[in-house]
């Protein structure tokens, strides 16, 4: 599978984020969230550094999704069991995606503040 074109490798990446939008809700749910923030940019038209870093986070929260699903499928693969480390793992993964989640209501909502006292 090493040194593939480009156009396969690209391939293989939208298989991955396709087939993460049909089986995980969480990714669904974070790609509808990245959409209201892409629609509220412009509505609002801030200034590029607001663009910058609400795309920017809108990547980290739908790229760790798409890691924690990648885990989450090799881990019960290779182990269908129940597992205290396999647990703790996807625990952590999840931990990761929650954390640039809550990272990015703040700044969504920092961006808001901004927004609307400046205004007024």
């Amino acid at each position: 599978m090493k040194n593939q074109p480009f156009y396969r490798r690209l391939g293989f990446a939208w298989h991955g984020i396709v087939s993460a939008w049909r089986t995980e809700m969480s990714m669904r749910q974070q790609s509808v969230a990245a959409v209201g923030v892409i629609i509220t940019l412009l509505w609002l038209r801030p200034a590029p550094v607001w663009w910058a870093l609400l795309l920017l986070n809108c990547g980290l929260v739908l790229a760790a999704e798409l890691f924690n699903s990648a885990l989450e499928h090799a881990l019960d693969h290779l182990h269908p069991a129940p597992h205290p480390a396999i647990g703790l793992a996807k625990d952590c993964a999840a931990g990761a995606v929650l954390l640039l989640s809550v990272t990015g209501v703040a700044l969504f909502a920092c961006f808001l503040c901004e927004t609307f006292l400046v205004q007024y």
